[in-house]
């Protein structure tokens, strides 16, 4: 059941993601085609005023087709309309007169031809599989001709429509630290406040509601009771607290490792924040999360490959989190919210960031950049993310396998 709420909190994340940019982009004029729970094929569609909103056979996140994403190029032509082509030559005289108007950008011109092309094809006899990829050609060509084709927007309305992903990550990683420290608290005290069942804390008869005075003889603050704790390195740790008036010094014991660091299984109450101080505490915990992500990636350039986990770990990582408790896990769902957004917005092809470094590039040249220029840069960013995902199956694997 955790494993399963793990996975759905993850796919919601991605689905919010491509929520961001579908409202966006009809907020804007560029009408997206599809909208999907889920990734195609899909199980169950239905189309209103234009768009195709169905649930997909793949249940992870969501998946939102955005008209128009490339200029069409006369590569295109030979992509999709090369089998119809080798069996019908007669379609070779409207493709031509198309691909003309593609080299000279006439793209006014190109639109108007269209309906002779699929005149054509309807007086055409074509196998199955042409004529699939023919019809895919047509709907691609008319979306890329359109008014609302993402490559004919102003520089402005395509970053913003691309950001929009990311930054949906961001607020709800943001909303998530706000109602965290609104209804949990802040800073934390002295007081314990939950108890892990079966870990070392409990073996020992912590209780909520204990004070915890000294971590082996040395009297602490809220902020030195973990680090006590695991600065103790596995050796017997010995807690003194206040129960009910009275001190009480429970039998030392060794902690156990957790996450990677040395735990009893207890976690501290909070005070309360206000409004004011929630928002604050939830801007300045996302600024300074931001700022380790950016650092470990710096680690990460330096060779620095440890701390890189795949969509397996992170799914094991939320699972544990499910165990102790729902308060943990949606701390670690804003972490990972946050953690996606910035990815998203590495500068690199096909990520979200490689798409507004992109749309910025062309509205300083004053013309769309060719399909095969974003095919081409693609291939390097893939290459990296496909990198970086097998760093991470090799790091989660490894953790398996010491444990």
């Amino acid at each position: 059941m955790n494993l399963f709420l793990a996975i759905l909190g993850l796919g919601l994340l991605v689905l919010i993601h491509e929520a961001g940019h579908f409202f966006t982009a009809r907020a804007v004029g560029m009408s997206p085609r599809r909208f999907y729970i889920g990734f195609p094929p899909a199980v169950v569609r239905v189309k209103r005023k234009g768009i195709e909103y169905g649930i997909g056979a793949i249940p992870l996140g969501g998946y939102v087709k955005i008209p128009g994403m490339h200029r069409p190029a006369p590569s295109d032509l030979e992509t999709f309309f090369g089998p119809a082509l080798a069996e019908a030559p007669q379609l070779l005289a409207p493709l031509e007169r198309l691909k003309r108007k593609f080299e000279e950008g006439d793209m006014e011109g190109a639109r108007q031809l269209l309906p002779d092309l699929e005149r054509a094809l309807g007086e055409t006899e074509v196998g199955n599989g042409a004529r699939k990829a023919a019809n895919r050609g047509l709907n691609e060509l008319r979306d890329g001709l359109g008014s609302d084709a993402y490559w004919r927007q102003r520089t402005w309305k395509k970053v913003l429509v691309i950001f929009a992903g990311p930054g949906t990550n961001l607020l709800f990683a943001i909303l998530l630290f706000f109602m965290l420290f609104l209804l949990v608290g802040g800073k934390a005290t002295r007081t314990v406040d939950a108890v892990e069942t079966g870990m070392p804390a409990d073996s020992i008869g912590l209780r909520p509601g204990d004070q915890i005075v000294s971590v082996n003889g040395v009297r602490v603050t809220p902020t030195m009771i973990s680090r006590e704790i695991t600065s103790s390195n596995g050796r017997p740790v010995t807690l003194i607290v206040r129960r009910d008036g009275e001190l009480v010094r429970l039998r030392a014991i060794s902690p156990e490792v957790r996450d990677g660091a040395y735990r009893l299984g207890f976690r501290l109450s909070a005070r309360s924040l206000g409004p004011a101080a929630s928002l604050w505490e939830s801007v300045r915990l996302t600024g300074v999360i931001t700022k380790e992500i950016g650092a470990s990636l710096g680690r990460l350039v330096q060779g620095n490959r440890k701390e890189v986990s795949s969509p397996v770990g992170i799914v094991e990582g939320s699972s544990n989190a499910i165990e102790r408790g729902y308060e943990t896990y949606l701390w670690v769902l804003a972490l990972l919210s946050l953690s996606l957004a910035l990815l998203n917005l590495l500068p690199l092809l096909p990520l979200d960031g490689g798409h507004i470094v992109f749309s910025i590039v062309e509205g300083v040249r004053g013309r769309a950049v060719g399909r095969e220029v974003y095919e081409r840069v693609s291939a390097v960013g893939i290459a990296l993310v496909l990198l970086l995902f097998f760093i991470g199956l090799s790091n989660d694997i490894g953790r398996h396998v010491g444990n």
